[in-house]
């Protein structure tokens, strides 16, 4: 093989690490694809070039790719593609009710047999047994059933 050969295996090789590196990192085909030209290159540099210059192009290689890795993992580079903030909201668990049952609250839409009652300041979707009761009735949980909550109207 002819030196232009080499060198462009060579350099099509650090490319593709580059782009594997900095550009789309974690996608592993891409740097495969440069690692096994890279390989070539320096293989076909030692054939056919003599070793001394395959010498050359490997501790080359090596130096250029040890940098496009350090340049690549600088922690400004990996802001651009990690996720640097954090979730602090909670789901509320089914298992710890919010609201007990005996707690009373008022409906603000009617309930036939759902619909929405307002519980101090928070709004609940709720249902009842099968009975339908009237926007702005009291209401009071009897309990929480399969992630609903069942109210029955007050008398």
């Amino acid at each position: 093989m002819d030196w232009l050969t080499i060198a462009l295996l060579l350099f099509f090789g650090l490319v593709f690490l580059a782009a594997e590196v900095i550009f789309i990192p974690g996608t592993t085909v891409v740097g495969l694809v440069g690692f096994g030209l890279l390989a070539a290159g320096i293989w076909f540099g030692y054939r056919d070039l003599g070793s001394s210059t395959g010498h050359i192009l490997l501790v080359g290689s090596l130096l250029i790719t040890g940098a496009l890795v350090y340049w690549g993992l600088r922690p400004q580079n990996l802001n651009r593609v990690a996720l640097t903030q954090v979730n602090h909201t909670k789901v509320q668990d089914v298992r710890h009710p919010d609201v007990l049952p005996g707690t009373l609250g008022r409906t603000l839409s009617a309930l036939r047999p759902a619909g929405t009652v307002l519980f101090q300041d928070d709004r609940r979707e709720v249902t009842t047994r099968g009975e339908f009761v009237p926007a702005g009735s009291a209401v009071r949980v009897l309990g929480i059933e399969h992630n609903r909550i069942v109210v029955e109207l007050v008398a």
